[in-house]
């Protein structure tokens, strides 16, 4: 995936003019005007290319980093924020209808005194649920109701595809239920990492005093939380574990499953979960499950229902009263992130109507925001990118005629979806009204999860989009061998009104999108699928070999990069996302030579097509993050800072040390026997 699971945002900017003189304007071109040229491109390209920018444009206080993302974000915002108050204001919309929902849905996200007066009111049911439970049995049935609206206490559960038979939908079951997210934030004793524990031991007591107990029990009931945690992150495994596909699929008949889990009775969970007559699944991470059937009788049902009204009211905070949003925005924006002050209302509001109902605003976006033409420009540069791939498969010295006819075949086979779906998901069974924000939250989430668990038993939709139009961001799904490019790629900032030159339609959408993504297909976890979705070997044995050694150098090359002091990149964990960088900029560059503007060695702004190009494989990453949430990036996302999502990849590309000059004895250059070269 391009961006962190998180980041959805679309790109437009408004375009900036400098006035020279009265009767004259000149348009501004980002590629200059981004620069820091007191870095020396050959020391860090990323700053050289973007520094100045970073100059000038401080994080917010509201924001956890800067950057073109924050910028296109804010705008994309106000797009939504046009469409949602347009909607709000048609009070005699009709009921059910998409602007009717759009509406409702973001009146009552702006109705502070009506969510003020409900407190936590919205939760009464769940809260009665979790105080009825009496043992093992019900707890576990709880559990699986609070599954259906969005938490996700104690394990994770979802249908998918099978990884192996990728024409079936499958029921997985995965680890989870960590409030901090990553089980290392439990272990790790640098000074960073114990402070947010210490922190968070806070938060949790301050929570459950919000939500009524005491100080003695709020106290006690922090310890409790922690201590349960602590015990699932024991039997969880490790980021970079997560990324092999083989070990984490074990298929296994519903009978074997119980019996790994004495403690559970899935044949009862199971319908809970909204699943009927299932007899396989799929378990990530069996040791885990193994682990929590022990668990599960090791705490009282009192501990565990303080548990599961955390996980709960941590679900839900954004969405309830002041005191409790603000709690929750204390930790996990300030302590965890660096965010010092919250957005304005009507811009949280906009995003979570933008997150919950994205199938209904993306076709008012479509309609009314997108430019004409731009299904069709994002895939003339997505299929030239894939022609130029196929090229470089078929001049690989290192894999053998056998191994490239199978590269070949499923490279051939990779669907592009672009700008966005001839069909929109059915959203007409929920229900928003104007009452409760907190209730149409969980109306969608109810939604979401009921759409998702219906698929079970039924044909795969290889048609359907995970993306909305106005998301930018893009993906790669292995098992439907596809790439996954929204509308608003194909917007650059700084150009609005006018074509970006090759250099920056190449380097921008061409690298960092379609080449990006498609390389996903050959990453290390993409690769182990064939062109079918399935998870199956295609290579032959000595193949496998060499790129796993290819594999390794990467891995070994990123791991040096060091975003804090004495916190570096995890080379394991975000080498699929470092694999795919390093392909999408190699695979830009060969689809750039091929234009009139490369061919004819058009200089720009002073700067060769070269030089642009990469200045705009620069500029695509162009974000800066406070010091916080580059310790929780390192420690969560498979996907490497910025500055080495840049960086890295260029110091492996010869034509880069062309464009720039790059020399033995600079800090970007690289000894050939330590560039990597995979695609």
């Amino acid at each position: 995936m391009k961006l962190g699971y998180k980041v959805i945002y679309g790109l437009l900017l408004t375009m900036s003019l400098v006035s020279c003189s009265k009767k004259e304007n000149i348009i501004e071109d980002p590629l200059v005007t981004n620069r820091d040229t007191t870095v020396s491109p050959a020391v860090d390209f990323f700053h050289f290319a973007n520094g100045g920018w970073f100059k000038n444009h401080p994080i917010p206080n509201t924001e956890s980093s800067n950057g073109i993302f924050r910028m296109i974000g804010d705008t994309i915002n106000a797009q939504i924020k046009d469409i949602c108050e347009k909607a709000a204001k048609n009070t005699t919309a009709v009921k059910g209808s998409n602007e009717q929902k759009i509406g409702d849905f973001y009146a009552s996200g702006m109705d502070t005194l009506s969510i003020e007066k409900s407190g936590l009111k919205p939760l009464a049911l769940e809260f009665a649920k979790i105080q009825a439970i009496q043992d093992v049995p019900t707890l576990m049935n709880t559990m699986a109701y609070l599954h259906t609206i969005g938490a996700n206490p104690a394990f994770s559960f979802y249908v998918s595809q099978d990884d192996k038979i990728s024409s079936k939908h499958a029921v997985f079951f995965s680890q989870g239920g960590l409030g901090l997210g990553n089980r290392d934030y439990y272990f790790n004793t640098d000074e960073q990492t114990l402070k947010i524990k210490a922190e968070y031991t806070k938060h949790l007591q301050a929570m459950m005093l919000l939500v009524g107990e005491d100080a003695t029990v709020a106290q006690t009931s922090s310890t409790t939380i922690l201590k349960l945690e602590t015990d699932l992150a024991k039997i969880s495994r490790k980021l970079e574990d997560l990324r092999d596909p083989i070990k984490n699929y074990n298929k296994m008949p519903l009978a074997q499953f119980k019996a790994l889990t004495p403690n559970i009775a899935w044949e009862n969970v199971m319908p809970k979960l909204g699943i009927a007559k299932v007899d396989t699944v799929i378990v990530g991470q069996p040791e885990f499950y193994k682990g929590l059937s022990k668990i599960l009788t090791s705490y009282s049902i009192a501990d565990w229902k303080t548990y599961l009204k955390w996980d709960l009211v941590n679900t839900y905070a954004s969405f309830l009263n002041n005191a409790i949003e603000k709690q929750n925005f204390t930790f996990y924006a300030t302590i965890m992130n660096g965010v010092k002050e919250q957005k304005p209302r009507w811009k949280r509001i906009v995003e979570q109507t933008d997150g919950s109902l994205g199938e209904l605003v993306g076709q008012v976006y479509v309609s009314d925001y997108l430019p004409k033409g731009s299904k069709e420009k994002l895939l003339e540069i997505g299929n030239n990118i894939r022609d130029v791939y196929a090229e470089h498969i078929k001049k690989l010295d290192w894999m053998s005629e056998a191994t490239k006819e199978k590269a070949l075949q499923k490279l051939s086979k990779i669907v592009m979806k672009v700008g966005y779906p001839d069909k929109w998901k059915d959203m007409s069974q929920v229900t928003i009204n104007r009452n409760s924000y907190c209730t149409n939250v969980m109306a969608t989430n109810k939604w979401s999860y009921n759409y998702m668990v219906h698929k079970f038993g039924k044909p795969v939709d290889r048609t359907e989009w995970d993306m909305f139009p106005q998301t930018y961001n893009a993906y790669y799904n292995p098992s439907n061998n596809e790439i996954v490019v929204p509308a608003c790629n194909i917007l650059v900032p700084g150009f609005e009104g006018r074509m970006p030159d090759d250099a920056i339609l190449y380097g921008i959408i061409g690298g960092s999108t379609f080449g990006h993504e498609i390389t996903h297909g050959f990453d290390d976890q993409g690769s182990q699928y064939d062109e079918k979705g399935n998870l199956r070997n295609w290579w032959t044995a000595a193949d496998l070999e060499k790129f796993k050694q290819k594999t390794k150098l990467i891995v070994s090359q990123f791991n040096k990069f060091e975003p804090l002091k004495g916190k570096f990149v995890n080379g394991d964990a975000t080498q699929g996302e470092n694999i795919a960088d390093l392909g999408g900029v190699v695979m830009g560059f060969e689809a750039f030579k091929k234009s009139p503007q490369y061919k004819n060695k058009e200089k720009i702004s002073g700067y060769t097509p070269e030089q642009r190009y990469f200045l705009a494989y620069g500029y695509a990453w162009m974000v800066h993050a406070k010091d916080e949430y580059l310790n929780r990036q390192i420690m969560t996302d498979v996907h490497s800072p910025s500055q080495y999502r840049v960086n890295g990849p260029l110091m492996n590309i010869p034509e880069f040390y062309k464009a720039f000059n790059i020399k033995p004895g600079d800090k970007m250059y690289q000894p050939d026997s330590l560039r990597v070269v995979i695609w």
